[in-house]
């Protein structure tokens, strides 16, 4: 998945003959799942039709204030516009709208948008050769650059007056990996390794049955997604679940048991940065596992258990450098036991959640939970859904690290 899926993408398309490219590179913003709508400015009309970019975004395309529908005006909100939009892209940018932009010139529907909006703006200028090497332009770049706007570098080649030299539009697949890796590069954990365990651990009784639990492992699910959106390379080993991931980020591991999450888990843990523990591993298993289905044959059945390897424990007196982060599930005296569980396996953070809290807990898509740090701090969370919840994780890591 890529980092721009889930993102409102605001495409400002300009008149210069590269808007034709723009058909492809709204395309693109689609397959990698974001959401885009487009602003053209009302000489661009000439180079590409609204019908077209309407289509593939599959919103309407506005270029100018107002729109006719049986003889009532309909104001288009630039406003709402703006305010919408997670990243505004100009492209093509001419050199007219460059000096617009640098100058804060309002004539048009693109430029009030432009100037309402508060998200981060691309721009991919276009031009010929000669117009691109004026000093006004490059005064108009400077001036754009100085604002903190992120220009798209052009290209060489063959340009429509038949010149060759600089000033081409990058083409669609690159300013879409060049937003891509420029959204990365500002993100607070690019570079960092972040190991997440998730999901339950079967222990087999028989080649049939097994001790289990009832984690979904969506919350697990929900944290390696927002590691990956904040910039971490993320190893999610995930016991059995339906739970499904894709993310350019993220790496999955799958094991069915806690012995098999232990290797697996201490295979990564020396190159990690931030381990985050919440699956659900079993604490027994079965002494002796079965090599045939067991029959029926008595009116009780009694399993000799022991004890799983405590994967977090054993983290905790081999780290380093790692960021250690453990889950508590309690029905009693959560506070306390929550606390002793942090100290005892040596984290940075553990995650409390209770059975007795309605909507907390297993197999539900929302959680209730209190961060518990080694500092003794102790801070509360409402009832939110997994994704929020997963976001205050991140955030609170976050906090701890710069701390």
């Amino acid at each position: 998945m890529s980092i721009l899926s889930g993102k409102n993408i605001l495409l400002g398309i300009t008149a210069g003959i590269a808007a034709y490219k723009t058909a492809n590179l709204v395309r693109l913003f689609i397959k990698a799942g974001a959401d885009v709508k487009v602003v053209m400015t009302p000489a661009s009309l000439d180079f590409i039709t609204p019908l077209t970019l309407s289509t593939l975004s599959k919103h309407p395309v506005h270029s100018s204030f107002t729109n006719e529908d049986d003889n009532n005006a309909v104001w288009n909100n630039h406003v709402e516009l703006g305010l919408w939009a997670d990243l505004f892209l100009i492209a093509p940018s001419t050199a007219n709208t460059l000096s617009k932009m640098a100058n804060g010139i309002c004539d048009n529907l693109l430029m009030a948008t432009y100037l309402s909006a508060k998200c981060p703006v691309y721009f991919a200028p276009a031009m010929d050769l000669d117009m691109y090497k004026h000093a006004t332009t490059r005064r108009s770049l400077d001036v754009l650059r100085s604002f903190g706007n992120v220009m798209i570098p052009v290209t060489s080649g063959e340009l429509a007056s038949g010149l060759v030299g600089e000033g081409r539009m990058a083409e669609p697949e690159d300013i879409v990996a060049f937003i891509e890796n420029d959204i990365l590069d500002k993100l607070p954990l690019k570079g960092k390794k972040i190991l997440i365990t998730a999901g339950p651990t079967y222990e087999a009784i028989d080649p049939v049955r097994f001790i289990g639990n009832h984690s979904s492992g969506k919350m697990g699910f929900e944290i390696a997604n927002a590691a990956a959106n904040l910039g971490a390379e993320v190893i999610l080993i995930t016991g059995p679940t339906y739970q499904t991931i894709k993310h350019s980020l993220i790496h999955v591991e799958n094991v069915t048991s806690a012995s098999q999450m232990y290797d697996e888990v201490h295979a990564y843990f020396e190159n990690i940065d931030i381990a985050i523990l919440s699956a659900a591993v079993a604490d027994y298993k079965p002494k002796y596992v079965a090599n045939q289905k067991i029959k029926k044959k008595e009116s009780t059945f009694t399993i000799e258990l022991e004890k799983t390897q405590d994967i977090l424990a054993s983290l905790g007196r081999i780290k380093s450098n790692q960021f250690l982060v453990g889950f508590a599930l309690e029905t009693n005296n959560e506070l306390e036991h929550a606390k002793g569980k942090l100290n005892a396996k040596n984290l940075n953070l553990i995650v409390l959640n209770s059975l007795n809290d309605k909507g907390a807990g297993f197999g539900g898509s929302t959680n209730k939970v209190t961060f518990i740090t080694d500092a003794d701090a102790v801070i509360e969370h409402q009832l939110k859904s997994k994704t929020e919840v997963a976001q205050d994780l991140m955030n609170q890591i976050l906090k701890q690290l710069h701390a």
